[in-house]
């Protein structure tokens, strides 16, 4: 948990998704919503002014729940984050790497990382006759473009007091997408780089652009003008990776046809948040990313389930199992040799299990192997080792056993 004073003003709109408490002696506390923020305290209180490093922790969210698309309240974050006075987006653009790297390494599917930069968001609000009060409004509307038609995210606009002439600029600007000729297009438009926020904001997105080209991930990256990301410590470049479908069109993403999980990983610079925290308001420039680890697991166990695979919940690579009754003395020492030898095996707790539950439970947790015992084995000194998937079986001799298996685990795994 952690203060409340510390969690407000932090997140805009997803401020209602916090969880808040009162402990016993009265001290209001909220459960962390992210990692972000109360990795920003630590550094203002530690008065760190360099770092790098990665957090993998719970966080909770007062949402409704969406189990099939790895949406809870109490889930994992992996979060990725690098804190110093550096020169402009280099931090950044390794960030961005590094998602790349993480996506693709874990063959999750085709993916985007989007990008943008809140100072460019600003300064189209601006030049578009936005109040500057109702920036955060628009910009959380615009943020629905993923999700929602222009129609819808325009009438949310109107609702929230945009005049319809300001809505339809702003919507000429954030249905824009592309690379780095849509920063030099930006760069040539007048009215919007006369705003110092939008020019700074370009400015830094070429040059960002100019880097992940030398990190060879371009063809990963989009500028996307519609994402916004809601949390308010941003103050510059933001980014979110979401899965394709078969369509990458935004209007068909809208009628469900990519993966349904929404963003898999999010971030952006808070050059703000530490100094927000500091007793005499030192700032020191951050930037991170934060992948959710349950989206990734939705993902990965959908993908198996349409191969028609099982999910492996474990790392078992060998079961000892028995077709008769009284060898239980039998696989003992055989799964003690098994494990001597540094190989993952496991039993059944019973003493005389039936075969047909060994089995099952070999395919259902996605075991590979199974070394099988029985009276005829015993006596010739051989034993049975069965791969799991295939069913077929090899008799080797007893004394061979481990190498035998050692063999045909280093085989499965390259198979796998």
């Amino acid at each position: 948990y952690q203060y409340q004073e510390m969690l407000t003003n932090k997140y805009g709109e997803d401020s209602k998704l916090i969880y808040d408490l009162k402990d016993q002696g009265g001290e209001m506390l909220s459960l962390r919503y992210d990692l972000t923020v109360p990795f920003a305290r630590y550094m203002a209180m530690a008065n760190i002014q360099t770092i790098k490093r990665y957090h993998i922790a719970k966080v909770y969210r007062r949402d409704n729940p969406a189990m099939t698309r790895g949406r809870y309240r109490e889930f994992y974050q992996c979060d990725f984050d690098i804190a110093g006075h550096y020169d402009p987006m280099i931090p950044d653009a390794e960030c961005l790497r590094i998602v790349a790297e993480i996506l693709s390494e874990l063959k999750l599917g085709d993916f985007t990382i989007k990008v943008n930069d809140r100072r460019i968001l600003d300064g189209i609000f601006a030049v578009c006759g936005c109040p500057g009060e109702k920036f955060r409004q628009a910009c959380s509307a615009v943020d629905k473009l993923d999700k929602l038609t222009w129609s819808d995210v325009k009438a949310e606009m109107l609702e929230k007091g945009l005049t319809e002439e300001s809505s339809d600029q702003i919507g000429n600007y954030v249905q824009m997408a592309g690379g780095l000729d849509l920063v030099e297009k930006l760069l040539s438009d007048e009215i919007l780089n006369g705003n110092k926020s939008a020019l700074a904001g370009l400015t830094d997105m070429r040059l960002l652009l100019q880097y992940l080209e030398l990190f060879q991930i371009t063809d990963r990256v989009q500028f996307d003008l519609s994402l916004a990301r809601g949390l308010d410590y941003y103050t510059g470049p933001i980014f979110e990776a979401i899965l394709l479908g078969n369509n990458d069109d935004k209007k068909e993403r809208v009628k469900g046809e990519t993966v349904g999980v929404g963003s898999i990983a999010g971030g952006g610079r808070y050059d703000g948040l530490v100094g927000s925290f500091h007793p005499k308001g030192k700032s020191v420039p951050c930037v991170g990313v934060s992948i959710g680890v349950e989206r990734i697991f939705s993902i990965i166990e959908a993908n198996i389930k349409k191969e028609k695979g099982k999910t492996r919940t474990n790392d078992t690579q060998v079961y000892v199992a028995s077709p008769q009754k009284g060898f239980v003395e039998e696989k003992m020492k055989i799964i003690t040799e098994l494990w001597n030898s540094n190989i993952k095996a496991e039993m059944s707790y019973k003493k005389n299990p039936k075969m047909l539950n060994q089995m099952q439970h070999c395919e259902e947790n996605g075991i590979p192997l199974a070394v099988i015992v029985a009276s005829g084995e015993l006596q010739a000194g051989t034993i049975k080792i069965r791969s799991v998937g295939s069913r077929e079986e090899r008799t080797v001799d007893r004394n061979k056993m481990v190498d035998e298996l050692k063999q045909m685990i280093g085989t499965t795994a390259c198979n796998c």
